[in-house]
């Protein structure tokens, strides 16, 4: 990381565009709430290297079984289960 800013949730969300201009730089913004760090933004270099650049897409297939025989019928009996 380059550098690293701390700012307020209401400077954030009114500077958002900015924060993220800084982020693809290479600069990290902290965000805080009420004093205390609530959420970052990072450049995408950094996310992708703490996750290891892991998308949705990895999870294909991961569900396999899940819905037994029939989405439709496991879904319908997920469905009664609430009347």
């Amino acid at each position: 990381m380059k550098s690293t800013t701390t700012v307020g949730l209401e400077q954030a969300r009114a500077n958002l565009s900015a924060l993220a201009e800084q982020a693809h730089a290479g600069k990290t913004s902290v965000i805080t709430r009420h004093g205390k760090p609530y959420a970052a933004i990072v450049p995408l270099s950094v996310a992708q290297a703490r996750h290891g650049g892991a998308s949705l897409l990895d999870l294909r297939g991961s569900g396999k079984h899940l819905w037994k025989n029939s989405v439709a019928k496991t879904v319908g009996r997920l469905r009664r289960e609430w009347d």
